[in-house]
């Protein structure tokens, strides 16, 4: 079964960059081998949330707005397509994302599959 790992951040890049660079090394090392262990079927980090543009459609009309669709402390920062055998082997996975851990969290979420 395909899942996606959403990962929700509350580090913000200005202070990822005040890192020592050794941590923030590792950090990456760590986003890199999740993305690169068996059944990882792709993953990209995303720009900053207030690079968003949000669209909805009212009677026929496309309306635009900055930003992300809420104001939360944690948003979107990047993801994970993987196939894994069970729920559990998909929550194994997300465990080892370094957001969830410093902060923030990781939802895991099945695709359907036709």
């Amino acid at each position: 079964m395909k899942y996606l790992l959403q990962i929700y951040s509350t580090v913000l890049r200005d202070e990822f960059e005040q890192l020592p660079a050794d941590e923030q090394d590792a950090i990456v090392g760590e986003y890199m081998a999740i993305r690169q262990s068996p059944g990882v079927l792709g993953g990209e980090q995303l720009q900053p949330a207030e690079t968003a543009t949000t669209v909805r459609v009212r009677d026929g009309e496309t309306l635009l707005t900055d930003g992300p669709f809420v104001d939360a402390k944690e948003h979107l920062g990047g993801y994970f397509l993987v196939e894994a055998d069970d729920l559990d082997a998909a929550l194994e996975l997300a465990a080892r994302v370094p957001a969830a851990r410093m902060g923030g969290a990781v939802e895991v979420r099945p695709l359907v599959e036709r």
